[in-house]
Order: C-alpha cells, then structure tokens, then sequence
C-alpha cells in the first residue's frame, strides 16, 4: 500500500487532481455521501431490488444531510442519536399511516418537540433535522413498501451506514473537520481583505458603497469565526491530553487578530485618499490588501489539502518597497496611513511565521455556553423564543399540508410537506429566498428531467441518479435552486428505477412544491412575520450596548494589560461584530419585505454603513491597546465620558423618554468632538484621531435612531 501511495504521489497529474479535489470542502462531503449511495443502490439494484437500494440511499442522505461537525467520539454519539430518531420517526410514520387524524397530531407534536431539542446545540440541530425528514420520506414511500417494517428498517440502515464511513474517515483523519472550519474562515477573510482593497483610493460614496458591502462580508466572516469555535470546544471536550490542539487553537487565534486588523479603519477613506501626502502610498496599500487576501486563501488551501503553506515571496518584496517608499519620499504620509501600513505588516508577519509559533503558546479558553441543557430548552418555552416561533410556524404548516393532501386526495401529496420542511425558514425573508430557489429549481429540474431521461438505459439512469446525487451535495450549502434541480432528477431516476414511473411522478411533485410554497408563504406571511423595520430599535440597543462592552473590554486593556489569556477581550469583540452582523442582515433582508413594510429602509441602510464604520475604529483602538508608549491616562478620561455618553444613549433607546435627553446626550458628545479635535491638531496620537472618528459615528448613529424613534411615536 505504502509503495502504491509513493507511486501515486510521483504522477504528475495526480497529486494536482488530489491538490484540487481537496481545496473545496464541498466536493469532500459529495464524493463521501454519493460512495455510499452509489454502492448501497447499485448492490441492491443488482440483487434485483431496487427499492432497497433506493430506499437505503435515500437514509444515507438524510444521514449525510443532518451530520453535524463533532470530535470523532462526538459523531459517534451523534450517529446513535440519529439512528434511535430516525427509527422513531420512520416507524411511528408507519405504525400510524392507517390512522390520519393520530398521524396528523404525531406530525405536530413531535415538529414542535424535535424543533426545540434541535436548539439545544448544533449536535441535536443536525438529528432532529434528519428525523423529520426521514419521517417525511416514510411517508411518501409507504404505499409501495413490501411491508410496514421494511422502510423504516431501511432509512435507518442507511443512515448507519453513511455514519459509519464518515466515522472510519474521520478517525483516519481525526483534525480533518477543524481544518475545513479554520478553512472556511481564512476563505471568508480572504474575500473580506479583497473587498476592501477597494477603498485605496475612494471617495465619500464609493467609500458607503463599499463599506456596506465590507458589513454583509463581515457576517460571512463572524459566522465563520464562531463555527470554527464550536469545532474546538467541541474537540476540547473530547480530548483529555490536548496538546494536538495546540496548532489550531493559535492559527484560530492568528485568524482573529487578523479580522481584528482588517476590520479596523484609522480614518475616513475618501479623506485619506484626497491627501496629498497620502497618493504614493494608496496604491501599495491596496496591493498589499490584495496580496495578503491571496496568501489568506493560500493558507485555508494549505490547510485542506496537507500542502505545506509557503509564504509568497511577492508579499516580503512588496511590504519592503511600501516601507521603503514611505521613508525615501519627501511628502510625510498622514498618521493613519502610516498605522495602516504597520497594521497590514503586521498581519504579513503573522502568516509568514505562522507554523513557527503555532507550538508556543499556551491554549486559550474560548467562549462557551456555560447553560445546561435543561435552561436552554425552559428559555426556549416562551412563545416569543425565536425556536418556538419557528416550531408553531413549521408544525401549523405540517398541518395544513398534510390536510390540504389528504381531504382532497392529492396524488404524491407527502412532498407538499417535505417542501415545507425545506421551505420554511425561521424570518419571512430568508424563507421567500428558499421559496424562489425551490420553484425554479424543481421547475428547470422536471423540464431537464423529462427531457433527458429517455435517452438513457436502466443502467445509464443508474449512473445519472448518483451523478445527481454527487452535484445535489455539491450545490446544496451553495446555490440551493441548482442543488434542488439535481434532487429532482435524483428522484425522477430513482422512481424510474423502482417501477419505471419517474416521468408520471413529474408532474405531481411539481404541483405539490407549488402547493407546498403556497402554504409555507401564506403562514410566514400571517403568523410573527417579524417586519425588520419593527426590529430595527431593539437590533440599535443590542449595537450600542454591544459596542459600550467593547469599549469597556479595550478601556480595561489599556489601564491594564493583560499579558495572559484575554478572553473578556475577545468575547466583547464578537458580540460586537454579532451585533453589526445582526443589523446587516436586517438591512438585506428588509429589502425582501413588502413595500409597505419597507420603512425605515433608508435609515436601515445608514445606520449599516455608520455601525460598520463605528466597529471598525474600534478595532482599530483595540488593535492598537499594549503599543501605547504614552500615559494613557488622557485617552482613558475621554474613553470614559464617551462610554457615559454611549450608556445614556442606551437608555433612551430601551425606555419611552423624549428627545430632550438625546439632545442632551447629543450635546454632550458634540463637545467631547470639539476637544478631541483640538487635542488631535496639538499631539499626533492616533488614539486622539480614532476617539474623534468614534465621537463622530456616534452622533451621526443617533441622529438616525431619532428617526425611527419618531416614526415609532407616530405610528
């Protein structure tokens, strides 16, 4: 085997197909889930009973589709509870098909139960999501099942199996899944760096433009930080000897100082780039923003596909010619291009040297729900929890699908509710999002379907249902209308196969996704549709609260120091970013609303841009704490009148007061404006230039607030 391997790794075109293959995670889980498939219909299928094989295929899909990322002793938990709910679910479907009313009230019950439980982690998330739709895909095969027992031994064997391969890979490879993660967030970063390349040179309305881009970006990027998280504690928990964590732990750490840097701004782009002392330099910045985003992406490749990550040459080169550029030229840069410059050497240097210190630091603490499951799922009883909201909308749904399919007797009726399963969404915005891409998707896939599938034998069909298969996973966590077009041809071939009835089978799933996206439209529509502009004041005090926190953590690190683990600092940045990340997506997602309930668009969009701005200086006080050579004593007094001011703002925003104490508030911060800017022009600091910068947002972010808070009274 050793020398087969050796051999394979002296072919050319081998190792650069492998190099590849791994670079995209997504073609990691379809060519895992469409093996499994694959063997398990085409073993079946050439025993002479395709209905096996399918219906087994059909359970390692739903396995695949709800596995969660866990530690190896993790998943092996995770597939038990999967196995045990997916029998449950697949025989109580079967036990209660002759009984539709009992049927009808274990869909809703167990809905609402298996939603609330699936909230308790994303262990649980993944096997209640399988659970539901194994149950769904009982009941759609119920009526050609050779008996009542089979499918549900069949679903469940299926799903065993895919989690017992994925299992044996995984412990092959056991750190296979903090790598994709850690991946996934160096990719987001990556894009992030790209985008804000942009800004080098900008003017004022370029610079919005861009910088509300660089907010919907930073929701990618957080996400991506926090799952990579979950990874972690996940292993940490595992693991009693976790030394071997060690490397990732500090290339997550890397991961977020460098977000850190690249989210911070010093200044106002458009000003910075319409100084004059400023033009030799704009331009190798944007190069090296550039650079630095291809080496980001170099790494996250590195790390999928075991190639060691050789820092690009071109990026020492082009940090010594800005560095050089700026000490040679006569025209002294501005203080913040000057900061810009250290700042992006600085994240140059945290890469190049990036498998150098990866075993010398101590493992940090990481944020963690610290509640048991036994809190988590009583927070979730309240009827305006966002899981039971979810829960009663899905459930309802079920049940109007399944009664709308059974009173009128609609042929291949069961898919009306598995479109709603995959339908319906917790917001009206992302679920009008699905609702599109389900349509289309299973449109173009009926059409294509019809079209191609006779010029296909049996055994061709075989291979076209895997190859469906293989780019149904592929598309699915990418583009959900391409990946729903494959799943239709998927199903078009496996009814084909069983009892050559696929083309007849077109034409109701198509009506029963229309019907489906109907009920799931008129319920989101109707029931807690939760209109963004009506979040738009609670998501404003969640970002000035979250803000003043953050505030507070860099006020902490710059009286005090912390040369130890800074895991208070860090939390109070995420929540921060989460915070941003939450009002961004209000702002996305209201332009899907209705128009008229579309207020406040216009507000929602500046108050996107000005908070994004407002992080990013503070990223950049924070990126500049412990390098401070002077007393910080001055900068600390106006950290803390400008933290009074932020928590007085807090306080209008969260209780019904008039606008005399905005005012006031207003007041307040327009005089610590005019003294930071008269102590800016008399000592270059940089902490002087971002407090202003801050002041600044701050006043612009409650003149916006003022608006909302009028139309609230008005209304």
């Amino acid at each position: 085997m050793k020398l087969f391997t050796s051999y394979l790794k002296q072919i050319t075109w081998f190792t650069s197909f492998k190099t590849t293959f791994l670079s995209d995670p997504n073609r990691l889980l379809s060519i895992k889930a469409t093996f499994v498939i694959g063997v398990l219909v085409v073993l079946m299928v050439s025993l002479g009973v395709p209905f096996y094989g399918v219906t087994l295929g059909l359970g390692a899909l739903a396995g695949a589709l709800s596995e969660t990322d866990d530690h190896p002793n993790g998943r092996l938990k995770s597939m038990a509870l999967k196995v045990f709910s997916f029998a449950i679910s697949s025989f109580s479907v079967e036990l209660l098909q002759p009984y539709p009313i009992l049927l009808g009230v274990g869909l809703v019950v167990s809905t609402i139960v298996f939603i609330l439980i699936g909230g308790l982690s994303e262990r649980f998330r993944g096997v209640t999501f399988g659970g539901l739709l194994v149950g769904i895909y009982a009941m759609i095969g119920t009526h050609i099942s050779p008996n009542w027992y089979i499918q549900p031994i069949l679903l469940t064997s299926g799903a065993l199996i895919y989690g017992l391969f994925s299992y044996t890979l995984l412990r092959i490879k056991p750190y296979s899944l903090l790598e994709e993660q850690l991946a996934r967030g160096f990719s987001a970063l990556s894009l992030y760096l790209n985008e804000k390349s942009k800004l080098f040179p900008s003017d004022k309305d370029t610079e919005n433009e861009i910088r509300t881009k660089l907010a919907l970006l930073n929701v990618q990027t957080v996400e991506a930080l926090d799952k990579c998280k979950e990874v972690l504690n996940s292993y940490r928990e595992s693991l009693t000897d976790q030394q071997p964590l060690q490397p990732y732990m500090y290339y997550f750490i890397v991961l977020q100082s460098l977000h850190e840097r690249a989210a911070s701004s010093h200044d106002s782009y458009d000003v910075l780039s319409t100084d004059p002392s400023n033009s030799y330099a704009i331009g190798g910045i944007r190069q090296l923003l550039q650079e630095l985003s291809k080496a980001t992406q170099k790494f996250a490749k590195s790390l999928l596909t075991g190639v060691q990550y050789k820092h690009p040459t071109s990026l020492d080169w082009l940090v010594n010619a800005v560095h050089n550029s700026v000490k040679n030229n006569e025209l002294t840069p501005s203080l913040p291009i000057k900061l810009l410059i250290r700042n992006l050497t600085e994240s140059h240097y945290s890469l190049k040297n990036i498998y150098k210190n990866r075993n010398s630091i101590l493992i940090p603490k990481l944020e963690k729900d610290t509640r048991s499951y036994f809190e988590r799922f009583k927070s979730e009883l309240s009827i305006n929890h966002p899981k039971m909201r979810y829960a009663l909308r899905l459930s309802i749904s079920f049940l109007i699908g399944y009664f709308v399919y059974q009173y009128f007797n609609i042929e291949k009726g069961e898919w009306i509710v598995l479109t709603i399963l995959f339908v319906l969404q917790p917001s009206y915005s992302e679920t009008r999002k699905r609702l599109f891409h389900r349509i289309l998707g299973t449109l173009v896939g009926v059409i294509s379907g019809i079209l191609v599938i006779n010029l296909f034998s049996f055994y061709g069909q075989l291979v076209l249902m895997i190859t469906s298969a293989y780019l149904f996973f592929f598309w699915v966590k990418r583009k959900y209308s391409i990946s729903t077009i494959f799943i239709t041809i998927f199903v078009l071939c496996a009814f084909n196969i069983i009892a050559n009835i696929g083309v007849d089978v077109m034409a109701p799933r198509l009506i029963d996704t229309l019907i489906g996206a109907f009920i799931t439209f008129t319920v989101v529509r109707f029931l807690w549709p939760n209109w963004q502009y009506k979040k738009l004041p609670s998501l404003l005090s969640e970002v000035i609260l979250k803000n003043t926190a953050y505030l507070k953590a860099i006020l902490s690190e710059y009286k005090n120091p912390n040369t130890d683990d800074d895991l208070s600092y860090r939390i109070a940045r995420r929540e921060a970013h989460r915070a941003d990340n939450a009002l961004a997506m209000a702002w996305q997602n209201m332009q899907l609303d209705p128009q008229k309930h579309q207020k406040l668009k216009k507000t929602a969009f500046q108050l996107t841009y000005l908070n994004h701005a407002l992080l990013s200086y503070l990223s950049a006080l924070g990126a500049h704490r412990g390098k401070q050579t002077q007393d910080p004593l001055t900068i600390v007094i106006f950290e803390k009148n400008i933290l009074k001011s932020l928590e007085e703002a807090f306080g209008w925003l969260t209780t019904e007061t008039n606008n005399t104490v905005i005012n006031t508030i207003e007041d307040d911060l327009e005089e610590l404006r005019i003294q930071l800017q008269s102590k800016k022009e008399e000592e270059i600091r940089i902490e002087y230039n971002l407090l202003y910068n801050i002041t600044e947002v701050t006043i612009r972010i409650l003149k916006q607030a003022k608006l909302f808070k009028q139309t609230e009274n008005n209304s």
